[in-house]
C-alpha cells in the first residue's frame, strides 16, 4: 500500500463519514468501521470500493476490536492514521435519574472502546513512518452543564486517556492529538439539540478538512 492508511470509527454518518470522504480526497486509503454495514456500503459506492475498506463493526465488542490489530496487519503491514471519531450520548437527564444501562454505554463507546483501538493498533501505529491519533472530544469535558453528566464524563475521561498515551509515546513516532469539532450539524446534535436550526451551524465536511489538517 503506497497510500497513506487510515482508520476512521463513526465512519458511516456525520463527522465520521464526513472525514473518510476528504481522506480518499486527500489520497488516503480509508479503513471505515461502523455498526451500519448498509450506509458503510454507500460510503464504499461513493469514494470507490478501491480506495476503502469496510469493517461492519460494534465498538462495544472489545473481543472484537482486540482482533483488528492482527487482522489490519496482515493486511497493510501498518496503519498511519486512527481517528477515533465513534461516540454516543445518553438521553440528558439529572444524575439521580441516570438510566445506568445508557450510563455504560456511553463509557463503553466513548472511553473503553478506545482503550481497546489503542491496545491493538499501538503495534501498527508504530510500524508506520509517523502514526498520528486523533481523538474527537468536546467543551462539556470541562464545561460542566446540568444534565449532561454521562457524557461530559466520558469525555473528560477520554482527555485524561489520550494525554496519558501522549506522554507514553512522546519519544516514539506517534503523535497524539485531541480535537474538539463545537457544533456541527450531525445526528447527534439534533438529538441533544432537538428543534435548533442546524443550517446555522458547522457542517461535517468543514470539520473534516481540519481534522485531516491535523495529520502529518
Amino acid at each position: 500500500m503506497n497510500k497513506p492508511v487510515t482508520l476512521v470509527t463513526g465512519a458511516s454518518r456525520g463527522i465520521g463519514r464526513a472525514t473518510a470522504v476528504e481522506l480518499v480526497n486527500c489520497g488516503h486509503h480509508v479503513i471505515a468501521l461502523a455498526r451500519t454495514i448498509g450506509a458503510l456500503e454507500e460510503l464504499a459506492d461513493e469514494v470507490g470500493d478501491d480506495n476503502i475498506t469496510l469493517i461492519p463493526q460494534d465498538v462495544t465488542d472489545g473481543n472484537a476490536l482486540e482482533a483488528l490489530g492482527p487482522m489490519l496487519f496482515e493486511k497493510f503491514g501498518r496503519l498511519d492514521n486512527f481517528i477515533g471519531n465513534a461516540g454516543a450520548i445518553n438521553t440528558l437527564s439529572p444524575l439521580h435519574q441516570a438510566d445506568p444501562a445508557q450510563w455504560d454505554r456511553v463509557f463503553a463507546v466513548n472511553v473503553t472502546a478506545n482503550v481497546h483501538f489503542i491496545r491493538t493498533l499501538h503495534p501498527l501505529l508504530q510500524a508506520a513512518p509517523n502514526g498520528n491519533v486523533v481523538f474527537l472530544t468536546s467543551n462539556v469535558a470541562t464545561d460542566h452543564r446540568a444534565y449532561w453528566g454521562a457524557y461530559a464524563a466520558s469525555k473528560a475521561a477520554l482527555e485524561a486517556m489520550a494525554n496519558s498515551y501522549k506522554e507514553e509515546v512522546a519519544n516514539t513516532n506517534i503523535s497524539v492529538k485531541l480535537f474538539n469539532p463545537g457544533s456541527v450539524a450531525t445526528k447527534m446534535w439534533a438529538a441533544s439539540h432537538p428543534g435548533q436550526d442546524q443550517s446555522k451551524l458547522t457542517q461535517p465536511k468543514d470539520v473534516a478538512a481540519q481534522i485531516v489538517d491535523l495529520l502529518d
